[in-house]
């Protein structure tokens, strides 16, 4: 009896849940309603290998939005480390090859640029894992917010200068 009652609670607390995320509308497909940040023509700088890694780091931070929209996953401390540890070897992968073309074109801002990428860096390895683990979502709330905001300033702003000169 104490086997049966047990499992008709569990099963409530599914079905509770379940009925509260479909209210949510948790995301199913990131390419059509999952995306926290889309990326459009005004966030293109014109230069196709820079724009093409600026779109994988839309990819990142939107998946860490499915992550953070997943109502289902109860632990997802290795899926937020696997995002954080692609963010930062991503974007030391893009700020390298950024820095690199504006070196190539003799850009004249390219070492207070280098000090944007920098920052970033070091925001991203200044990461308590401990405190990620306690606080998961509200992590993936800040990653979210972090590339928000450097995607509005850092894109939009700085990285537009690069073709401009």
């Amino acid at each position: 009896m104490k086997m049966e009652t047990k499992s008709k609670i569990t099963e409530n607390i599914y079905s509770i849940k379940f009925k509260f995320l479909l209210r949510e509308e948790p995301c199913i497909n990131l390419k059509e309603m999952c995306q926290m940040i889309q990326w459009k023509e005004n966030y293109s700088i014109g230069v196709a290998a820079i724009d093409e890694q600026h779109q994988k780091l839309f990819e990142i931070a939107n998946r860490a939005y499915v992550l953070l929209k997943n109502g289902l996953l109860l632990d997802k401390y290795d899926q937020i480390i696997a995002i954080f540890e692609e963010l930062r070897t991503y974007t030391v992968y893009h700020f390298n090859s950024e820095e690199a073309y504006m070196a190539s074109i003799q850009y004249r801002k390219l070492l207070s640029h280098k000090v944007y990428h920098d920052d970033f860096i070091e925001k991203v390895n200044s990461i308590d894992f401990d405190q990620v683990d306690e606080k998961q979502d509200q992590y993936l709330m800040d990653i979210l917010n972090f590339v928000g905001k450097w995607i509005e300033e850092h894109i939009l702003g700085h990285d537009k200068r690069i073709v401009l000169g």
